[in-house]
């Protein structure tokens, strides 16, 4: 006890001794605040703030990024690779494989009694196909080949042999088609295109380019001669070694045989109608010179 009253004793002397607080004797704790310089790092108090003296450095102008002293700089030395000339404008097809195709018919995303094109794949919402992005439409791939064991119509815009195979196998048909990007702006998103009113676009003929590959009955190409068509999947059958099973059933046979015209882009509805929303009702071009524009 005797230890802190002399503690005591000692702390009431020193406070006597301390001037009265006030405003004019308020200081901060030393090392409450910092002083900022202007400076770059490690340029210790500032001066020339790790610039330097003079020059390019301290008066901020400095060379362009790629600069290389004066020399043809390595983007411009080295020569353009020929592969890679208008890669933007090259069209492309986002790819789906056959298992995605089986999965979204356990899922019930897709119905077996309607033929299955884009507009199909888009209205799952599991596909996106995009026209900023140069997407053309569907590269449906051969993964998930051997477990697939659907029949069903397919329209596609570019498969393999072994997805060709692969869908016939179990007695379905398979085409590929060719969309312009209008028509697939239209089928990307079918409500936003209906929504304004304006006539369902008529199909345009595939470029230069890509007209062989449709015409093609080894592609199945919707150009194709039906007849040659039958022969290549006679052919196919007998490279991969199955047979092609026979359609008994009539309504079956029906929807296996549905196509589109060249020209239209919608099973149902024809080029040059306009679907309104609002009245709920199909309206049909009546002047001559439209009908003769849209026809096939």
């Amino acid at each position: 006890m005797a230890q802190a009253g002399k503690f005591a004793d000692k702390a009431l002397q020193l406070l006597r001794t301390y001037p009265r607080v006030a405003l004019n004797n308020l200081k901060d704790m030393p090392g409450a605040y910092k002083k900022n310089f202007n400076k770059r790092r490690n340029a210790g108090k500032g001066k020339t703030h790790g610039r330097g003296h003079k020059g390019m450095g301290q008066r901020m102008t400095l060379p362009p990024l790629g600069y290389e002293g004066g020399q043809i700089p390595f983007h411009i030395r080295i020569p353009c690779e020929p592969y890679y000339k208008d890669h933007e404008f090259k069209r492309q097809y986002p790819p789906f494989s056959l298992l995605q195709v089986q999965r979204l018919i356990d899922m019930g995303l897709v119905d077996l009694n309607e033929p299955i094109d884009l507009l199909t794949f888009c209205n799952t919402a599991h596909y996106d196909c995009s026209i900023e992005d140069n997407h053309y439409g569907v590269n449906l791939t051969e993964e998930g080949a051997d477990t697939f064991q659907a029949q069903i119509n397919i329209e596609v815009q570019h498969a393999s042999e072994e997805v060709i195979a692969a869908v016939e196998r179990n007695g379905g048909v398979i085409t590929t088609r060719y969309y312009d990007p209008e028509c697939v702006k239209a089928m990307s998103n079918v409500l936003k295109f209906l929504k304004t009113s304006t006539p369902i676009p008529k199909c345009k003929l595939p470029p230069q380019d890509a007209f062989e590959y449709y015409s093609n009955a080894k592609n199945r190409g919707y150009l194709a001669d039906p007849e040659e068509i039958v022969q290549a999947r006679i052919e196919l059958a007998q490279k991969y070694g199955y047979e092609l099973p026979e359609i008994s059933d009539k309504s079956q046979k029906e929807l296996l045989l549905r196509r589109k015209d060249p020209r239209q882009i919608f099973y149902g509805l024809e080029p040059g109608w306009v679907i309104s929303l609002k009245d709920q009702c199909v309206l049909k071009p009546l002047a001559e010179e439209h009908q003769k524009y849209y026809a096939s």
